[in-house]
This record gives structure tokens, C-alpha cells and sequence, in this order.
């Protein structure tokens, strides 16, 4: 989801299958997650990788979800 909102569909899944990242040891993202290495990880080095903006490393602002409990 954080990198669908930060590059779009399109270009997430030719990030996260293309750009050979140095902090995830040449792996792309989706190697990456295949080798079992936390998501959270990958994201942080992909934005480091894209020069992603720290306040924008967190995805987007969604509003709160309310179900049974809050109603």
C-alpha cells in the first residue's frame, strides 16, 4: 500500500521488481521480501533508494474507519 501511494500502481510494481537496492544487499523488493527480510525495512530502503521525502515515508493521511465499536 505505502508504495502504491507513493509512485501509483504502475510504477510500484516496476520498482519493487527493477531497482536493485544497496541496503537490501542488490536485491529488489520483491526479492527482498521473498528472502523473508521485514517490509518495513524494504520500504525505509526504498525511500532512501527514490529519495522518497521523510514526511511523506509514512503514507498518506486515511480517515478513521468506524465500526461497531465506536458507533
Amino acid at each position: 500500500m505505502l508504495m502504491s501511494d507513493e509512485f501509483g500502481d504502475a510504477y510500484a510494481q516496476m520498482v519493487a521488481g527493477t531497482q536493485h537496492i544497496g541496503a537490501l544487499d542488490g536485491r529488489t523488493p520483491t526479492e527482498a521480501l521473498e528472502k523473508g527480510i521485514p517490509p518495513r525495512r524494504i520500504w525505509e530502503a526504498v525511500c532512501a533508494h527514490m529519495s522518497v521525502p521523510e514526511e511523506r515515508r509514512l503514507g498518506r493521511d486515511r480517515p478513521l474507519r468506524r465500526g461497531p465499536i465506536d458507533e
